[in-house]
């Protein structure tokens, strides 16, 4: 697989690119809406080509996939634009601003024959996969509550546009709602069908919120409740799930390195579970590859991603309007 990087980020260079070559593949372009900034990370990655120019990447006949990490309003004309030059499409979260951009992008991709798929990495991370497995085994019963605790601090260089500039997508409910709201539908294997929420701005930034909490109803009744911050300087991740028979205890594990533990707590007592350790983005690459050659995608897939953005649209909604939220993920058949 021969990739064209679609944004010069930080995520990019600090994890997507190490896992493209560790598969034996190569990201041969990145393209930059800075001709100086995508010059300067193409030298730093060794990447051969930069520009600032998408068609001149897309027209390479070598490249079959691109990664698109872009800010968050590029996402749907930049995916566009691959799927119509035949690329398999791997985009970051959240997929686009609009379920109706996300939609076109999805039938867009089928339409085309082309994979497209979101990069929601937690649920290829081996803790994530232990903790599902425990679900579907029974070991804590049938699921009660999820309680998500992702307040932590934004670092100083992936700070700007997410916290002052709302046009390109800013804010903690875009940039980490989307991830809970996978991993908890992941786990659980079932959509929300409600949200209530509340958001705030706590100075950090200007036009956009940095914290949020949320509570989402499931068809089985499950209740989940998800806190996301930016200005937590003293937060710690955390996912608790509890069921009728016990309670799964993940502390550390929403993080894009193989990091935490997990805790099974039962009548019988408390069990440290062991867990894979693998490179998160290895394996997204792994199961994206695999999906290419026409497996079935077990990562997350664009349909998930259009979820996900549902489900933050619903909760910046809530907040805004006071009002319970139901969400209609639409059909894109």
């Amino acid at each position: 697989m021969v990739w064209a990087l679609i944004g010069a980020s930080t995520i990019a260079g600090q994890y997507m690119i190490p896992a493209i070559r560790a598969l034996g593949s190569d990201a041969t372009w990145v393209v930059s809406g800075s001709a100086s900034h995508g010059a300067s990370f193409a030298e730093t990655q060794g990447v051969a080509r930069s520009t600032t120019d998408l068609s001149e990447a897309l027209a390479d006949p070598a490249v079959s996939a691109v990664y698109i990490s872009s800010t968050n309003e590029k996402h749907h004309a930049q995916a566009l634009a691959a799927i119509a030059a035949g690329k398999h499409v791997l985009c970051e979260k959240p997929l686009a601003m609009t379920l109706e951009e996300a939609r076109e992008m999805i039938v867009a991709a089928r339409d085309a024959g082309v994979h497209f798929a979101t990069n929601h990495h937690l649920r290829c991370a081996g803790s994530h996969r232990a903790i599902r497995q425990m679900i579907v085994d029974g070991k804590i019963g049938d699921v009660v509550s999820v309680k998500v605790s992702h307040a932590v601090s934004l670092p100083e260089h992936l700070r700007g546009w997410r916290l002052d500039n709302p046009v390109a997508g800013g804010g903690v409910v875009l940039d980490m709602t989307v991830h809970d709201t996978d991993t908890v539908r992941f786990h659980l294997g079932e959509d929300p069908v409600s949200v209530v929420a509340e958001t705030a701005a706590t100075g950090m930034g200007a036009g956009v919120e940095d914290s949020a909490m949320a509570v989402m109803s499931m068809p089985s009744g499950v209740q989940v409740f998800s806190h996301v911050s930016f200005h937590h300087p003293f937060g710690k991740t955390a996912v608790e799930i509890h069921g009728t028979k016990g309670a799964i205890h993940a502390r550390g594990v929403i993080a894009q390195v193989p990091a935490g533990e997990i805790t099974l707590v039962t009548e019988a007592g408390e069990q440290e579970i062991q867990f894979a350790r693998h490179d998160l983005y290895e394996q997204v690459l792994k199961e994206f590859n695999a999906a290419v050659s026409g497996a079935a995608h077990s990562g997350a897939t664009g349909e998930d991603g259009l979820k996900s953005l549902a489900v933050a649209l619903a909760v910046r909604e809530a907040a805004a309007t006071g009002e319970r939220q139901y969400l209609n993920y639409g059909d894109h058949s």
